[in-house]
C-alpha cells in the first residue's frame, strides 16, 4: 500500500491530559500495517503529565526543548534527539524556553492503554 500526505494537511487534535498538548495522527493504525506515526506538540509553558502506555514509544525530537522524565531519569531533550520509552515505563514532558516542543512518536499497532499517574 502506498500513501502520501503532508503534515500541514493533517488536523491537530487537542489532548485533554496536560497543558498545551496537540497531536496529529500522521499514519493511523488503519493506514499502516505495523505502526502508527504521530506528531505531538507541547506549547511553550505546557506539559504532558506523568503517565504510562502499554506499548513502547520510539520518538524523534523535531524542535524545541523539554525536561523529559522516563522512569527515574530526568534529562533535557532537544532537536535531533531520539528516545525509546519501553512499554509500561512512566514518562512526562515539560517544555523549556519559548519554543514549542515537537516530536514524532511511533507506536506499534496494538491496543494502547494509557494511565495518567499525576497531573
Amino acid at each position: 500500500m502506498y500513501l502520501h500526505k503532508n503534515i500541514k494537511d493533517v488536523e491537530t487534535m487537542a489532548q485533554s491530559a496536560g497543558k498545551g498538548v496537540g497531536m496529529k495522527m500522521l499514519l493511523s493504525p488503519d493506514e499502516s500495517p505495523n505502526f502508527a506515526m504521530r506528531n505531538f506538540t507541547i506549547e511553550a509553558g505546557g506539559f504532558m503529565p506523568l503517565h504510562t502506555n502499554s506499548v513502547e514509544h520510539e520518538q524523534f525530537v523535531i524542535s524545541g526543548k523539554a525536561l523529559v522524565t522516563i522512569g527515574d531519569e530526568k534529562f533535557e531533550a532537544s532537536s535531533g534527539d531520539v528516545l525509546l520509552i519501553p512499554a509500561g515505563v512512566a514518562h512526562a514532558y515539560e517544555t523549556l524556553g519559548d519554543e514549542t516542543y515537537s516530536f514524532l512518536c511511533l507506536v506499534p499497532k496494538a491496543e494502547d492503554t494509557i494511565t495518567v499517574l499525576s497531573c
